[in-house]
């Protein structure tokens, strides 16, 4: 009786953790999550570099830059740039 309490305390152990690893890569996966995730950082980013150029103190509860905050917001200064040279060449 006791092999068969163990077997399935095993199995429920090993359901639980299943279901953990499905939820972590479900809200890893999550294309809305991600898209935040992202925007937040290229915030964080364009933060970083305020402060910077005007010399401040980043505050203990501000969250710090990423690399992926960097990149994206090195991509949308490219973009605009790209924008801009467009309608510059077409006036």
């Amino acid at each position: 009786m006791s092999e068969t309490h163990d077997i399935e305390a095993d199995i429920a152990r090993t359901r639980a953790e299943l279901q953990a690893t499905v939820d972590e890569l479900t809200d890893r996966l999550d294309p809305k999550a991600n898209a935040e995730r992202v925007v937040d950082e290229a915030k964080a980013a364009a933060a970083d570099l305020r402060r910077r150029v005007t010399g401040d103190a980043r505050r203990p509860d501000e969250p710090e830059a990423t690399t992926t905050g960097w990149v994206v917001l090195g991509a949308a200064a490219a973009a605009a740039a790209a924008l801009v040279a467009t309608v510059v060449r077409k006036l």
